[in-house]
């Protein structure tokens, strides 16, 4: 019994500790390596009335955050489509323009975020 007992406890933490590297990749790293897409859309608090409105001129601090994340196109649509842009009222389809709205050269244009382009 006591036996049984320990294999089930082995068995079980053998399944989470499974579970959670499934979760986040083999290596631990997911869209935006080991940061998490809403860690890394508290970066874009400047870009916050630019995601809003399409009309909205777009700061420069926005636009070297955006540059950074860009790099990893992965990463930027994870952030542009994370639970915390989407409650702090990010409009995706308005948030995918500001790459172009920074007139960065090296953005990942055609890129598929869920249901978006980036233009």
């Amino acid at each position: 019994m006591k036996a049984t007992m320990k294999y089930i406890c082995a068995l079980g933490l053998f399944l989470a500790v499974l579970g959670i590297s499934c979760m986040n990749g083999a290596n631990g790293a997911g869209e935006c390596g080991r940061s998490s897409p809403d860690m890394e859309a508290m970066k874009l608090i400047p870009c916050a009335q630019a995601a809003q409105d399409e009309n909205a001129s777009v700061s420069s601090s926005c636009c070297a955050q955006v540059k950074k994340l860009g790099q990893n196109p992965k990463c930027l649509c994870a952030v542009m489509l994370s639970n915390i842009a989407k409650s702090s009222g990010v409009k995706p389809e308005v948030a995918v323009t500001i790459p172009k709205r920074c007139n960065l050269a090296d953005r990942p244009v055609g890129y598929k975020c869920g249901a978006y382009t980036l233009p």
